[in-house]
């Protein structure tokens, strides 16, 4: 007798499935009939009222046979039934014991289940080519890119403080002198060199944004960057390690991408609004038919 190739995917579809499954079953979406009553035609079972569809059994069946890379014989199907049969007792069994209630996780996969399927089930499919450019058009300043940088900097260090704060001020009295001889249009390169230090952590010399310029100077470098114009050059600013003298080389504005570039950006927050909205309405409408009251204080 030759033995038969096991498999784990039908236990691991068991485990999986339960949570989705009383997701499905406590929002209403898996369909019920009451005892007794017809076998529906798309079910292959029924379960205490509730039917299993056909096409739930295909697509495990489907992922079982992908997960063997072989066929299915007639054990192979009636094992998958028999163990979506035992997923929907569990799942009745979980409701009937509260466990969405009581259940921290439970709750979060059944919050994530309901949202996903008033998404699917109330959106209006993909949007048109002309929603999304009017949607691009009407928050054109959503999708708007922070203006940039370009800067050259230099460093004082100021190793260790004495008593006399000797080191501080020489650190000072050195990028003082930077900012004089960069005002009277010396060289970066060459003020750097007679009268710098090494920078750890150089900045590029590059337009950046303004978040990636605090990330190497901090924020008081940046806010004063910010209020220089092209050419010029900041006093001496001080930080955690010593004294900052930043010269300003180009500035680019706030810019709105063209929408070509951000096209799939626009449809992804065009779904996404959409699916916000149609949760709020939702949401609006079970909280009208629900019997809700509030506690003492939160009235």
């Amino acid at each position: 007798m030759t033995a038969r190739k096991t498999s784990h995917r039908p236990l691991v579809l068991l485990s999986l499935g339960a949570a989705a499954g009383i997701a499905l079953a406590a929002s209403g979406l898996v369909g019920a009939s009451p005892r007794g009553a017809g076998m529906p035609r798309d079910a292959v079972a029924v379960v205490n009222g509730t039917a299993i569809r056909r096409d739930e059994y295909d697509r495990t069946l489907a992922a079982l046979a992908n997960d063997r890379r072989e066929l299915l014989d007639a054990a192979d199907k009636r094992h998958v039934l028999d163990r979506l049969i035992d997923e929907e007792l569990l799942v009745q069994r979980g409701l009937e014991l509260g466990l969405p209630q009581t259940d921290r996780k439970l709750r979060a996969d059944l919050t994530s289940a309901m949202i996903a399927a008033v998404a699917a089930e109330l959106t209006d499919g993909e949007p048109t080519e002309a929603d999304v450019r009017a949607f691009y058009d009407t928050h054109r300043t959503f999708f708007m890119r922070t203006g940039r940088l370009r800067i050259r900097t230099l460093f004082f260090r100021t190793a260790t403080d004495d008593a006399t704060g000797g080191t501080v001020q020489v650190a000072q009295a050195r990028a003082a002198e930077a900012v004089r001889r960069l005002r009277d249009g010396e060289n970066v390169g060459s003020v750097r060199a007679t009268l710098g230090d090494t920078e750890v952590a150089p900045v590029p010399d590059m337009p950046l944004p303004v978040d990636k310029l605090g990330d190497y100077l901090g924020p008081t470098a940046v806010r004063t960057a910010l209020a220089l114009a092209p050419g010029e050059v900041s006093e001496p600013v001080r930080s955690a390690a010593g004294f900052h003298v930043v010269q300003v080389v180009e500035r680019q504005a706030d810019y709105t991408p063209p929408f070509d570039d951000v096209r799939a950006e626009v449809v992804a927050e065009c779904r996404r609004r959409a699916g916000d909205r149609a949760l709020r309405t939702y949401l609006d409408e079970l909280r009208t038919r629900a019997d809700v009251r509030l506690g003492s204080g939160f009235e």
